[in-house]
């Protein structure tokens, strides 16, 4: 059937991300050969008018195409079994976490369905729900309508922006405006967030006032080789290192991630670590062999004049 767009109850349109790309093409075949496929709708109660369940993207580019109706399919159900019929029905299309969690909220919250009932009708677990409707509370509604328009990649966003969120919520609110409308990849999301969270006070303060152009400094210092290191400096980079990633390890250790693990998985883990600390217990004992060996006179570099 032919539907006028005042017949249009258009509600579910912020459940899906925006892709420019995806709708340039679509706007040049409707164009070209017309409308193939209808959308997909349900009568709402009480009056003349249609929710759209699926088709948006078909709607805005027949509207910008000046277009007076829209081929409709309507659905013999209710909204809520409407909107988990289509999201099924797409099911082999690529599909972000954060739109995942845009409908799942939407379902419990408009229906009231439960976790439970969610998990059932989608076929997943409660945790898997429960994570998804962690997602949204976590992020900021400012950045998911960034993500929504398409400003900000959902893969880093669900990435790096949740974890930065779930941290430090301003901080994250900030990179967001610091970065402006560049679109960031994942990668260079990356970048920002992993520098964020291994940095120092000074670091973060940089990386927070100027996030593209820390961004930029990084990528010249990786195009641009570093000076060869001497032997003393390199010795000085391994024993800091050293210290960084136990510092890491016993961070991850407080977090429970050893209680996340198989059993052999944990007994793998100390075997590793047994290694470790053997070759580090060699490693001390030879540094302080060659302390005791060097001497005051060696430290100060005059050996030579005595």
């Amino acid at each position: 059937m032919e539907l006028e767009f005042h017949q249009l109850e258009l509600r579910y349109d912020r459940l899906r991300i925006v892709h420019p790309d995806h709708e340039r093409r679509l706007l040049s075949s409707l164009a070209e050969v017309g409308q193939q496929v209808p959308i997909v709708v349900v009568k709402q109660d009480g009056d003349e008018h249609f929710v759209v369940i699926d088709g948006y993207k078909r709607v805005r580019s027949l509207r910008r195409l000046g277009r007076d109706t829209v081929g409709s399919f309507c659905w013999e159900c209710s909204e809520a079994e409407a909107l988990v019929m289509s999201r099924l029905w797409h099911t082999g299309e690529s599909e972000t976490a954060l739109e995942q969690s845009w409908l799942l909220v939407e379902l419990h919250r408009r229906f009231q369905l439960s976790q439970e009932e969610l998990a059932r009708r989608f076929t997943r677990s409660v945790s898997w729900v429960s994570r998804r409707l962690a997602l949204v509370r976590e992020l900021p509604e400012l950045i998911q309508e960034r993500v929504r328009r398409g400003e900000i990649v959902a893969h880093a966003a669900e990435k790096y922006l949740v974890p930065l969120a779930r941290a430090n919520q301003q901080a994250c609110l900030r990179l967001v405006e610091g970065v402006g409308s560049f679109r960031l990849s994942s990668r260079d999301m990356a970048v920002l967030y992993t520098a964020y969270r291994d940095g120092n006070a000074v670091t973060r303060q940089r990386l927070l006032e100027a996030p593209l152009l820390f961004l930029k400094a990084f990528q010249e210092s990786l195009a641009s080789p570093p000076p060869s290191a001497s032997p003393e400096e390199n010795l000085r980079t391994d024993i800091e290192v050293l210290g960084s990633v136990a510092r890491r390890a016993h961070r991850r250790l407080r977090q429970g991630a050893l209680q996340k693990l198989l059993e052999r998985e944990r007994e793998e883990l100390a075997r590793s670590l047994r290694q470790s600390l053997e070759e580090t217990r060699c490693m001390a004992e030879r540094f302080e062999q060659e302390m005791g060996h060097a001497g005051p006179e060696h430290a100060n570099g005059d050996s030579q004049a005595a």
